[in-house]
């Protein structure tokens, strides 16, 4: 049946960190951050400081993928917080599974007990599920880490810089921090601003340029439609997450695949490609390709 993935998200542990992380520790506490919300247009600075430190639901899912397909993904919040609730168009979208946690004792709203006890009662129903991805930070989640472990499953973990335990981290099979996931846009401003790496911003160059796939050798004639530029972005971003070779090459057979987890709707025939390989020949101002025995291999320009 293929890799698996089950995705839990401490979304208030994370929501609060990102904003500590961009603004200075303490800052969410001190602006009262959660009785606001990323507003359009707002000239609240609060909402403002909200929208400049937005988390990137969908970097974290498409990082995912890169295991293998994304079978459940459950966040855990009190979505009745103005700021939480924000999130809800994105959370729609990645059709992501809502777990209502009103608080039991101030601010505590006991995520981490409920989201253990979820995961541990997922994995001993669908014992199809071979990774889980939790995106947290608190060192309460280590026991946990170790249960998947035991079970058989491998643990990767998700978290916001200088709000991680670095025991967590140990608990892992593999740790990523939020700010460096492929597609995660560096902060204009604020306390993280001087923290982008230099992946980050590799990436973010990358996935900014708008691909004109009817130019260098498109296999099909015409020219760029919404439609196209979106697949070539897609490309892109799905290149910053695939498992790649020592040299950076991606074989464009596993790169389609993972397109598709993240992108099910991806379809190179519909944008008027007889093959894969032609889209991805299409797109040769982002990547290049070779042959290796028979088999096509992309990496990213």
């Amino acid at each position: 049946m293929g890799e698996r993935v089950a995705v839990y998200i401490d979304f208030d542990n994370v929501v609060i960190s990102r904003y500590d992380h961009v603004h200075g520790e303490g800052a969410w506490r001190e602006d009262d951050a959660r009785a606001h919300a990323m507003r359009s247009g707002s000239e609240d600075p609060v909402d403002q400081k909200l929208t400049a430190a937005k988390v990137d639901l969908a970097a974290i899912i498409d990082f995912a993928t890169s295991f293998g397909v994304v079978a459940m993904t459950r966040a855990y919040a009190d979505w009745s917080v103005p700021a939480n609730a924000a999130y809800r168009r994105d959370l729609i979208n990645r059709t992501v599974d809502l777990v209502q946690l009103f608080p039991v004792s101030g601010t505590k709203n006991g995520a981490d007990i409920r989201l253990a006890v979820d995961a541990v009662d997922d994995l001993a129903r669908h014992t199809d599920i071979t990774h889980v991805v939790l995106v947290a930070g608190d060192s309460d989640y280590v026991p946990l880490a170790q249960r998947c472990k035991r079970l058989g499953r491998s643990v990767v973990g998700i978290g916001v810089a200088g709000s991680t335990s670095p025991v967590l981290v140990s608990a892992c099979d593999e740790f990523a921090k939020y700010e460096e996931l492929p597609g995660v846009k560096p902060v204009a401003g604020g306390v993280a601003a001087s923290q982008t790496t230099t992946a980050e911003k590799t990436t973010t160059k990358a996935t900014a340029k708008q691909v004109n796939p009817a130019k260098a050798g498109a296999s099909s004639p015409g020219s760029d439609t919404p439609e196209r530029i979106a697949a070539s972005a897609l490309l892109v971003r799905t290149m910053g997450v695939a498992k790649k070779d020592d040299d950076g090459w991606v074989y464009a057979a596993a790169l389609k695949s993972q397109m598709r987890r993240i992108d099910p709707a991806f379809d190179e025939k519909t944008l008027g490609f007889a093959s894969f390989k032609g889209f991805a020949e299409s797109c040769s101002t982002v990547v290049e390709t070779k042959l290796r025995d028979t088999h096509q291999l992309l990496r990213l320009r």
